[in-house]
């Protein structure tokens, strides 16, 4: 989560989880209401303040950063409401999603999909646009409803796709740039278990069959570790209801994601990066050291993987016959120089929607993403990695590193102007930009 130091105003030092973003806050409120939200807003502008709500402080981007007030709406939390009917709830925008799994399951319901980490708010996670994986499920956005908003002169709208309508479609995605999101309504599925197969596979057979696998289940990734021809899938598929549960065994648990995926990663990252020189041998264990394994359980906890070691991550979306060669050539470029890399890379795909900003806009998608320790320089692997995304149309998640501007960004998102026309008639004197919104929406 993030941290923040002081206390006194202009001297709070925040950071984001990673460590790649730092700022200093003029002040930081936790708002218990909306109506609190409303108040803050109007003091930050008699002070001549920028504002900037957060949440987990998970984004590697400097997308929620400030120099002037931090909102933290973890006050603002709790479903509040399942209508059965409609398949939706309604939740306030402070909820964590790991919060939020558990109290859908309390009532029998879930998110139909996630990601892999749930230590975000909601509000945090649709502003930035997380996903999953799924080639027939789109991300968090796509699946939102209806929201409910405070613009920048501090009133308080709800929009929807028959009301404000446009305000909802750029609000879905919405970077924090439009107002402070305080609830949101989101589809809901009644309750499911998933099959969870994993199981290590080589580079070229998992790519070779890369879309049959992709259509074939309801959830398929993988993971290769640089350096190996190694991978880890994940097939994640729906069981008949009246299926029992039949969880991993606490031993397993507790050895790998506990132990390998955690504190070994952790020590054997720190290894790494002080002696470089070992990451290939240490690739090499990793990638076999995890067997194939099984299991049937909640979602939510297949869906989710514990990460207690914190890293930086840069995300592109592409079409998705691009997967291949997008892979075999970032493979390349790491076998060809001196950069070691001790994190695998994640690969997943996603259906297209129509949210705005969304990096599966109108085409379905596949996702890939690197990343590097937290202690560990960047090098230049983000860099070679972004050129060869912008080779291939990439679409950058925008929670995570990129350098790609808005001239850039306008050629691959058609919707690009109309979310920029609705910010300039919501917030015409940027109270809620910062500098990573001037570069990637333009002033």
């Amino acid at each position: 989560m993030s941290v923040a130091k002081g206390g006194v105003v202009g001297s709070i030092e925040w950071t984001n989880w990673s460590g790649t973003e730092t700022s200093r806050l003029a002040r930081v409120a936790t708002p218990r209401s909306e109506a609190e939200v409303v108040d803050e807003l109007s003091r930050a502008r008699v002070n001549g303040l920028r504002v900037k709500a957060i949440g987990a402080g998970h984004s590697f981007t400097g997308v929620g950063v400030t120099d002037g007030v931090q909102l933290r709406l973890g006050a603002l939390t709790g479903v509040t409401s399942i209508d059965s009917t409609r398949g939706e709830a309604t939740v306030r925008a402070g909820t964590p999603l790991h919060v939020l799994n558990d109290e859908l399951a309390a009532f029998g319901y879930a998110l139909p999909n996630l990601g892999d980490i749930d230590r975000q708010s909601l509000a945090g996670a649709i502003a930035t646009g997380t996903h999953g994986t799924g080639l027939r499920l789109t991300g968090l956005s796509a699946g939102i409803r209806a929201l409910r908003l405070v613009l920048a002169d501090g009133s308080v709208v709800e929009c929807s796709p028959s009301h404000e309508p446009e305000l909802f479609q750029a609000a879905r995605l919405g970077l924090g740039a439009l107002g402070i999101v305080t609830e949101i309504t989101v589809a809901v599925v009644p309750a499911f278990l998933l099959h969870a197969v994993e199981r290590p596979e080589s580079l070229l057979d998992v790519l070779e069959h890369a879309d049959v696998s992709a259509e074939a289940n309801d959830h398929f990734e993988f993971y290769w570790f640089p350096h190996t021809d190694r991978t880890l899938t994940k097939r994640n598929n729906r069981v008949p209801e009246g299926t029992a549960r039949r969880p991993l065994p606490a031993w397993r648990e507790r050895l790998d994601d506990d132990l390998l995926s955690n504190r070994f990663f952790e020590l054997t990252n720190r290894v790494a990066t002080r002696l470089p020189r070992s990451t290939r041998g240490i690739n090499a264990i990793a990638s076999r050291a995890l067997s194939e394994r099984q299991f049937t359980d909640s979602s939510h906890k297949v869906f989710v993987t514990a990460r207690e070691v914190r890293f930086m991550e840069s995300e592109w979306a592409f079409p998705r016959a691009a997967l291949r060669d997008v892979l075999l050539e970032l493979r390349a470029w790491v076998d060809s120089h001196d950069e070691q890399i001790s994190f695998p890379v994640e690969c997943r795909v996603a259906a297209a929607d129509d949210v705005w900003l969304s990096t599966a806009y109108e085409r379905h998608s596949c996702y890939i993403a690197i990343h590097k320790y937290h202690r560990q320089g960047r090098g230049a692997y983000f860099d070679a990695f972004e050129a060869i995304a912008t080779e291939h149309g990439g679409r950058p998640h925008w929670g995570k590193l990129h350098t790609r501007d808005a001239d850039y960004l306008r050629s691959v998102y058609p919707r690009f102007d109309d979310f920029v026309a609705v910010r300039d008639r919501v917030d015409p004197d940027r109270l809620f930009g910062n500098p990573y919104l001037e570069r990637a929406l333009g002033a």
